[in-house]
């Protein structure tokens, strides 16, 4: 889609009632399950990598089946919430679990790292952080379309976020954590061997970014998971989970690794309990075990 078709269907969109948006919405997200093979089929090689012959077939289809529908919905909410008042937010994720986590660590006084992924509503999450809790810094790579990047980044950067590209981006994210910003950083993205560790995630050897436990270990931050979802898509939570310690031994590697490792348990929890809401749509093991794309 060009940009410009994008902004004159984003006002046409806008134009419209909430619930009509959100069935053209899921009407595309329809359209792309049924025509768009290449990411029904990504969707199931990464169910069939993680669960193997421990989840019936048919629950792998309801799965990518409704990883279309998610994905539709997050992009929904990039179009609404940048129209959105702190009433507007409150409003929409009206529920907030374990705030008590963020104001201990400042307490402390500590900076935090949140960590989250591509799980439920990654979007809201990351403006409902922003608006709800503190603002923070997001990490993002770099769009091949740089005008929908700017579209897209004037999402992200609400009640005053700041979205940095990852490239050499820890030497900036050590300036501000060093001033007591708080960063936001995902952590289910492929990564090349530079870029992290080999973690155990589900039974599989995978690799996951070590930023989160490098920048705690080295500056007493605070690493608190957290992400926003909801039961009936219409009313949602942000939900803070309990902070993931790193020890500060002399085994340097060891602290980071271990620290890593729970970051890693804290997301393979959640898809074990709710798998349905994480981002199956996206090849994240490609750097690992390229061959289970090739099938």
């Amino acid at each position: 889609m060009g940009y410009k078709a994008l902004l004159i269907l984003e006002k046409i969109l806008m134009a419209l009632p909430k619930k009509a948006r959100k069935k053209f919405f899921l009407f595309l997200a329809w359209l792309g399950y049924i025509f768009v093979k290449k990411y029904r089929t990504i969707a199931m090689q990464n169910l069939d990598f993680l669960f193997l012959d421990t989840m019936r077939l048919e629950e792998k289809k309801k799965i990518v089946r409704y990883s279309f529908d998610n994905l539709a919905l997050n992009f929904l909410h990039l179009l609404e919430m940048h129209r959105y008042s702190l009433e507007d937010l409150q409003a929409k994720v009206s529920k907030v679990e374990n705030h008590h986590y963020v104001t201990e660590a400042h307490a402390d006084g500590k900076a935090v790292v949140y960590v989250s992924a591509h799980y439920a509503s990654w979007e809201l999450g990351n403006t409902s952080l922003g608006g709800l809790s503190e603002p923070i810094i997001g990490v993002y790579k770099q769009l091949k379309n740089r005008e929908y990047e700017k579209w897209l980044i004037e999402r992200r950067e609400l009640f005053g976020n700041v979205a940095m590209e990852k490239t050499n981006v820890v030497k900036r994210l050590i300036r501000n954590i060093k001033n007591g910003m708080a960063c936001g950083i995902l952590i289910d993205t492929n990564i090349n061997v530079k870029e992290g560790i080999i973690v155990d995630f589900m039974g599989k050897s995978i690799r996951q970014t070590t930023v989160p436990a490098y920048l705690a270990r080295k500056f007493n931050a605070a690493i608190i998971p957290a992400n926003v979802s909801s039961e009936d898509g219409e009313n949602y939570t942000l939900t803070f989970y309990k902070p993931i310690e790193v020890e500060h031994t002399e085994d340097i590697e060891a602290d980071i690794q271990k620290a890593t490792q729970a970051q890693a348990d804290w997301l393979a929890d959640l898809l074990k309990k709710e798998p349905k809401h994480w981002f199956w749509l996206h090849r994240r093991f490609k750097g690992d075990y390229p061959e289970i794309y090739t099938k």
